[in-house]
């Protein structure tokens, strides 16, 4: 029936006709929003199915039950007029509503949409390298700012660009509101075009407490989940302004270093005995270096001696060098030692707490607790069989120490 019908059927009402006539305009404009829904929603979902995306349902409501909330507002602002008896600035205050409404409802859908592109892009594996989530969070600054000119020129009744006009004057004050975002988005860049960070990349940055894996790449934030399972959000400009470790390189590589020194009381370092070589050469691992050193010593002093020199001149094979030797065969042999990166056993500048002797290799997993394991079972055995080359390790006196002092006891030497 007619809105304009109503004049004749209830002539001496008009609020009865204006209240009927909302009635039946709220009525058409839900029915609307339900036909619309439906078949929007069922374009939206063929849509994605011939492009091969796995979209369900529940990714696209939003989407669509924002699109399908137009429909409603247009049936609402032209049937507004042809509602009898309503004051004109109703009908003009209605009609300017709707037309914001219908503004925000776009930008809330195109925003729902960004949200799901991510969503899709996510599932793709450059996702971890190559994040754009960051250039969406902009897209959406950008489309929510563009929403609010609109929306204010809709409500007001005036042109859009009147309104921009007016922004020059507040240039400077946006520049200083939205400086963190611009240099959130000229981090973002850096970091995305640079490969300088991906989700799941072990980071450390301890100026901000920040230890663990990086679980989201914002436009403003970086989130790290810390071992300890807290977590950390750093932004997203302090990780180019200031410095990072990022773990990724050793992952990569499929090895970890182990760098450590065993503290060795100098005063324990001395030539080794002829019986001492002898009963050292049980050791499969230096039986070889042993050898060598003999033959390569004795062919040293005995030209020594042919030329009349002293034999206080004479080279001899220290306890020290020999362990050395020992530690170097016993990590080439571990075959849980990665043999194909850098493998030192050095000796380090004494210090006023014994003499650094420093395994520097690489294990041949990149597993925390595996790496741990390994590296203890090496200084397990180096420190259990050291005192076998007569040699002891630095440590600061304790109790007992002064206990066998005062009780005239000297410590035991190694065997």
């Amino acid at each position: 029936m007619p809105l304009d019908d109503l004049a004749t059927l209830f002539p001496d009402s008009p609020w009865l006709q204006a209240l009927i006539g909302l009635a039946v305009l709220a009525a058409a404009a839900a029915l609307a929003n339900l036909i619309v829904k439906q078949v929007i929603l069922r374009l939206f979902l063929r849509g994605f199915d011939g492009l091969s995306l796995a979209v369900d349902a529940a990714g696209a409501d939003p989407i669509v039950r924002r699109l399908a909330n137009v429909v409603p507002a247009i049936v609402i602002s032209r049937g507004v007029q042809l509602v009898p008896h309503l004051p004109p600035d109703v009908v003009t205050v209605t009609r300017n509503v709707c037309s914001a409404f219908i503004v925000l409802t776009l930008v809330l859908a195109i925003s729902a949409a960004l949200n799901l592109v991510n969503e899709l892009y996510q599932r793709r594996p450059e996702s971890r390298s190559r994040p754009i989530k960051g250039y969406l969070q902009v897209a959406k600054i950008i489309l929510y700012g563009g929403s609010l000119i609109l929306i204010a020129a809709a409500l007001m009744e005036r042109s859009p660009l009147l309104l921009l006009s007016g922004l020059g004057a507040m240039a400077a004050v946006l520049m200083l509101v939205f400086k963190d975002t611009i240099l959130s988005l000229v981090a973002s860049v850096q970091l995305t075009s640079n490969d300088m960070i991906r989700v799941g990349d072990w980071i450390e940055m301890p100026q901000l407490n920040a230890d663990g894996d990086v679980v989201d790449i914002a436009l403003h934030t970086v989130k790290v989940q810390n071992w300890d399972k807290t977590i950390t959000t750093i932004p997203t400009h302090r990780l180019i302004s200031e410095s990072f470790k990022n773990w990724r390189g050793m992952f990569e590589s499929g090895g970890r270093r182990i760098k450590r020194s065993l503290m060795i009381d100098q005063t324990s370092v001395r030539f080794l005995t002829d019986e001492e070589r002898a009963r050292l050469r049980r050791f499969a691992l230096i039986d070889d270096y042993l050898e060598r050193k003999r033959q390569e010593l004795e062919a040293w002093n005995a030209e020594l001696i042919a030329s009349g020199r002293d034999p206080v001149n004479a080279r001899r094979v220290t306890n020290i060098g020999t362990f050395r030797a020992y530690v170097e065969a016993y990590l080439r042999a571990n075959p849980r030692i990665s043999q194909e990166m850098t493998l030192l056993v050095r000796q380090m500048a004494p210090t006023p707490h014994g003499l650094p002797l420093e395994i520097y290799c690489f294990t041949s997993t990149t597993a925390w607790a595996e790496y741990e394991l390994i590296q203890a079972d090496i200084f397990d055995h180096l420190l259990a069989i050291l005192p076998q080359f007569g040699l002891r390790v630095f440590q600061e006196p304790s109790g007992m120490d002064m206990r066998q002092l005062v009780s005239g006891r000297a410590p035991a030497e190694p065997a």
